[in-house]
């Protein structure tokens, strides 16, 4: 069964605009919403909405500094995901050794 909170984690990182954005903030430090907004072709406010959804799936935390919130990537976020995918490609490995070995390779 799925944790839910891996499924919040794939449903974040379906969005290809949150994934660059996650990807951006883990590669250049802390950064705020209109420092990110300036790299995109949609408004401070939808940049804003997708840092929401980041955080709200436990990859990125948001710290108030001044009137700006600077975004940090959550260290171990995708953890219990990266886990999950592991753990289906070690069954998938496991069908296609019996079947292998069925078929006499």
């Amino acid at each position: 069964m799925i944790e839910p909170q891996v499924d919040a984690v794939f449903a974040a990182l379906a969005d290809p605009t949150r994934r660059r954005l996650l990807d951006q903030i883990s590669e250049h430090g802390p950064l705020t919403a209109t420092e990110l907004a300036s790299g995109y072709p949609i408004s401070r406010q939808a940049v804003v909405k997708h840092l929401s959804a980041l955080a709200g799936a436990g990859l990125l935390a948001g710290e108030r500094q001044g009137r700006d919130v600077r975004y940090r990537v959550v260290v171990g976020g995708l953890d219990d995901a990266a886990a999950w995918l592991r753990d289906v490609g070690q069954r998938w490995d496991r069908r296609l050794d019996a079947l292998q070995r069925h078929l006499g390779g």
